[in-house]
């Protein structure tokens, strides 16, 4: 899987959840996935622009979080994700990777 195909199965599941009311960048290797969910839904793009939280991954650890083949809390402490900013967004998003 690649990662525009990550980018389209998100802004499907960003559509049907209610606005996360901030902005959030994953850096996925070297692509981006911007969430803007400041308005009345959220917005996915490939957007470099600042972010309220930003999570850095790869790919394959992406798809293991969204497969439900790896435990979130789990691929932070063993350094697979890096959080940087706010901490309690992140906790929120599992709504969009589920």
């Amino acid at each position: 899987m690649d990662a525009a195909t990550v980018l389209a199965q998100l802004n499907e599941q960003a559509s049907n959840i209610d606005p996360i009311g901030a902005t959030v960048k994953f850096a996925v290797d070297d692509h981006n996935i911007y969430i803007d969910g400041t308005g009345d839904s959220n917005v996915v793009s490939d957007s470099d622009a600042e972010a309220d939280c930003t999570i850095s991954t790869s790919l394959e650890t992406l798809m293991k979080l969204k497969d439900g083949d790896l435990n979130p809390m789990m691929a932070v402490m063993s350094g697979k994700i890096k959080i940087q900013g706010d901490m309690s967004l992140a906790m929120k998003l599992q709504s969009l990777l589920s």
